[in-house]
């Protein structure tokens, strides 16, 4: 199994005052460069996807790929940029991860990938319902980016209306591996527990 891994940082940064949310610092490295530390180790390759002035990700030594769907259309275009470049380079698989969650976990890839199901999700255990997606960080089959491509292009923009139809596989994880930074109380936070 030949296994790409793209991390997702075409957002807006809406809720950070905007610009790119993985340049901000946490400790001594970026969470970008936090992130990109941790998947490396797991896949064959990485690849960033960005939108606009693509050379500002230079300093990195990624591929950058922009999305090919307009207008911002959120994660699922960052995955099928991903897993369009994954495709021309040969790679079967796709993991995703965001950006903006510098302490994934280091077993990630390996643990989604050991299931026959074609799209497999990280999620998070919560007392009510069992079981929370966290759909930014999982494993898709590069095969399936024509009908990914099909759905964005009719207007599908949410994940999981995406993934519920593929037959997602929800793997367990510990309900901490998955912290994002979206405001600048997060980062505050990270900057007490995650250094």
């Amino acid at each position: 199994m030949t296994v790409c891994a793209v991390i997702l940082a075409g957002g807006q940064a809406n809720r950070m005052g905007g610009g790119d949310k993985g340049r901000l610092m946490l400790g001594d490295r970026s969470l970008i460069q936090r992130v990109i530390d941790r998947i490396t180790p797991q896949v064959d390759a990485v690849v960033l996807n960005a939108n606009g002035d693509l050379s500002r990700f230079d300093d990195l030594g990624l591929p950058v790929v922009a999305d090919s769907i307009a207008d911002y259309a959120g994660p699922l275009a960052g995955i099928l940029a991903g897993m369009d470049w994954a495709a021309e380079h040969g790679y079967e698989w796709l993991i995703t991860v965001a950006s903006d969650t510098p302490a994934f976990p280091v077993d990630l890839a390996k643990r989604l990938t050991v299931f026959d199901t074609q799209v497999v999700l990280a999620a998070t255990p919560d007392p009510e319902r069992g079981k929370i997606a966290q759909p930014t960080f999982g494993r898709w089959p590069v095969a399936l980016r024509e009908d990914l491509r099909a759905e964005l292009n009719d207007g599908v923009r949410k994940i999981r209306q995406w993934t519920r139809a593929k037959g997602e596989t929800l793997v367990l994880f510990d309900e901490h591996d998955f912290f994002n930074i979206n405001t600048p109380e997060d980062l505050a936070w990270a900057e007490q527990h995650l250094t």
